[in-house]
């Protein structure tokens, strides 16, 4: 069998040909496509869920690392419209979120507007102008202080990060992603599509005005969802998210046939 390069970067773990629209799902700093597993066998079969796999991780690992969010986003524009035409969304955790809203910008200025856009988990782009709140770059931070870092956010189970040999295979990469989230300017560009935005109620990482302000990327809609949980609420509350993109997407659909 051939390999394309959407196989390279998309994996379909249920897939469903017939859904209506695709929804790409970009993962956390560090994060891998099988973090969406789960959100997949939610919204299957009535949406298909398509999930990056970034470079430098699991499958991929021998792949140079990819330390840029816009050159992230500039490598997916490709194989996000190449597969097919149906609508596509697009929904991005953390720093996920941010490759995302660039992706966005790229497909909406090539004339393929996602119809909508889930971020999550992160402030707003136009807030990313430089080193935020005095906080640490932790990717210049040694070993024990990122890995520490990422601990406490809990995105890698504690009794894997006190693996070495597991320690040394993940730590490139969570620190080339770190460095790609916490080196991003964003500006103020407006995507024409919905936002729908998504934090956790006791998430250490956002306020809930820093998430709001997603509503000044969107010239259309927008909404924003508290979810219980931290900072990896939508993979704790994976159902409960599922039941919102799906209520999301279900009238986007109901509006455009009206």
């Amino acid at each position: 069998m051939t390999t394309t390069t959407s196989d390279l970067w998309l994996r379909r773990f249920h897939p469903a040909p017939d859904a209506a629209v695709k929804l790409v799902c970009l993962p956390h700093a560090g994060g891998s496509a099988t973090s969406f597993l789960r959100l997949s066998r939610e919204l299957s079969p009535t949406i298909e869920v398509l999930a990056v796999q970034y470079p430098g991780r699991q499958d991929r690992i021998r792949e140079p690392l990819i330390g840029s969010v816009a050159e992230l986003a500039g490598l997916l524009l490709d194989v996000v419209v190449e597969r097919d035409s149906r609508p596509t969304a697009l929904l991005g955790h953390s720093m996920g979120a941010l490759v995302a809203f660039e992706l966005g910008l790229r497909m909406q200025s090539h004339g393929v507007r996602p119809v909508a856009l889930f971020p999550s988990g992160r402030r707003a782009p136009i807030l990313h102008r430089g080193p935020h709140r005095d906080e640490v770059q932790y990717h210049l931070a040694g070993d024990a202080e990122l890995l520490a870092r990422v601990a406490r956010l809990g995105g890698t189970a504690a009794h894997l990060l006190a693996d070495e040999y597991i320690r040394r295979a993940v730590l490139p990469a969570i620190r080339n992603d770190f460095r790609a989230a916490e080196t991003y300017r964003g500006g103020d560009a407006v995507l024409d599509s919905p936002i729908f935005a998504m934090t956790g109620r006791t998430d250490p990482e956002v306020t809930l005005d820093e998430v709001r302000s997603w509503e000044l990327h969107s010239r259309d809609a927008f909404d924003m969802r508290v979810f219980d949980g931290s900072h990896f609420f939508i993979f704790d509350s994976t159902t409960a998210v599922a039941a919102y993109a799906s209520s999301a997407l279900g009238s986007l659909a109901t509006t455009d046939a009206a």
